[in-house]
């Protein structure tokens, strides 16, 4: 059955076949756009399948095109080799300290409520608000469904961007945000929490109580979608997320570490041994200004971002709980150490 209809799939391929596509993938064809266009075609069909109503199917996918830059983008992602001195002069820099001092002041009330409700520290949220968005201000300009789809079509992860992809058409179905201010970056991470479409319909808060979960425009929903993702991931809010450790001479940091790490995220690698805060105390492990660890017995794990001979952390259940956002060692400790200099650590 052909959902577009003559005059529909006559559009689309007139919209598609019209790009400068050579530009989009190696070796770019003539049959290489239409086959984005019969693709699309299936798409709208599934999507009528699956539920999703043939207005919203029209409004997001009728003359929609692929993106040239988004497959640029994902083809030349750099390698991952950055030193944690450098990553937290670009995730962290002293502007965005005092920029998140002022917006937790800012928006006290809320985060309090918010906080209360979900169990995680304000400055936690606000931490991640400032890390994923830089508060709000750098939410990404890419139009999501334009963005999905095309890396669901280019097949390199396709099966991946394709369940993305129609979950953000049912985003847009259940009337959230229209097709048109529904923006994000270029691998489709969506509004000021830089949520993936599974990640909203997973963990979305309508907080404010209008009926949209919105992490474009809302800062209650914002911090709130923020709060139950982390939550809901394992945060407890009466623990801390880890502290940076000074190590005994002659310490083998290295022995500690396993050969090969467990399946799923990689950043866990680093966390499988676990021992009580007073048996690393016995190993000779202190804070990093030298004094005794917490007396709190809890288990902790230690981690080497730069490996054996650079900074050492010992981090605790929420450090795991901030890997299930964002699964990069860098990135949880940025988070940490963000939210601890928000506090005035």
């Amino acid at each position: 059955m052909k959902i577009f209809g003559v005059k529909r799939r006559l559009k689309l391929l007139a919209v598609v076949t019209a790009l400068p596509f050579a530009g989009l993938l190696a070796g770019g064809s003539a049959a290489t756009e239409t086959d984005f266009a019969t693709w699309l075609e299936a798409v709208y069909e599934e999507g009528l399948d699956r539920g999703i109503s043939k207005a919203t199917l029209d409004a997001a996918l009728t003359g929609l095109a692929p993106i040239p830059r988004v497959i640029e983008h994902d083809r030349h992602q750099p390698e991952f080799t950055m030193t944690l001195k450098k990553y937290l002069a670009n995730v962290v820099p002293p502007s965005r300290v005092e920029k998140g001092k002022r917006k937790i002041s800012e928006h006290r009330d809320l985060l309090r409520q918010v906080g209360a409700k979900f169990g995680v520290q304000p400055r936690f949220i606000v931490a991640l608000w400032g890390i994923e968005s830089s508060f709000g201000r750098h939410r990404g300009g890419y139009s999501v469904v334009a963005a999905l789809a095309t890396l669901a079509h280019d097949g390199r992860r396709s099966a991946y961007f394709r369940k993305e992809l129609f979950n953000a058409l049912m985003i847009l179905d259940q009337g959230h945000i229209s097709v048109g201010a529904m923006k994000g970056s270029w691998a489709g991470a969506m509004g000021q929490s830089q949520f993936m479409p599974s990640s909203f319909l997973n963990f979305a808060v309508d907080f404010d109580g209008d009926g949209k979960r919105d992490i474009w425009n809302t800062e209650a929903d914002v911090f709130a979608s923020a709060a139950n993702y982390l939550k809901r991931s394992g945060w407890r809010g009466d623990q801390t997320w880890g502290r940076e450790v000074k190590l005994p001479p002659g310490f083998d940091a290295a022995g500690l570490m396993p050969s090969k790490p467990p399946k799923g995220c990689r950043a866990l690698k680093h966390l499988t041994m676990r021992k009580r805060l007073t048996e690393w105390q016995r190993m000779g492990v202190r804070r990093a200004d030298g004094g005794a660890l917490p007396r709190r017995d809890l288990a902790a794990s230690l981690v080497l971002p730069d490996g054996p001979g650079g900074a050492a952390f010992l981090v605790y259940d929420n450090f795991r709980a901030a890997l299930k956002w964002n699964c990069s060692i860098l990135f949880a400790t940025a988070v940490g150490l963000l939210a601890d200099r928000i506090k005035g650590g």
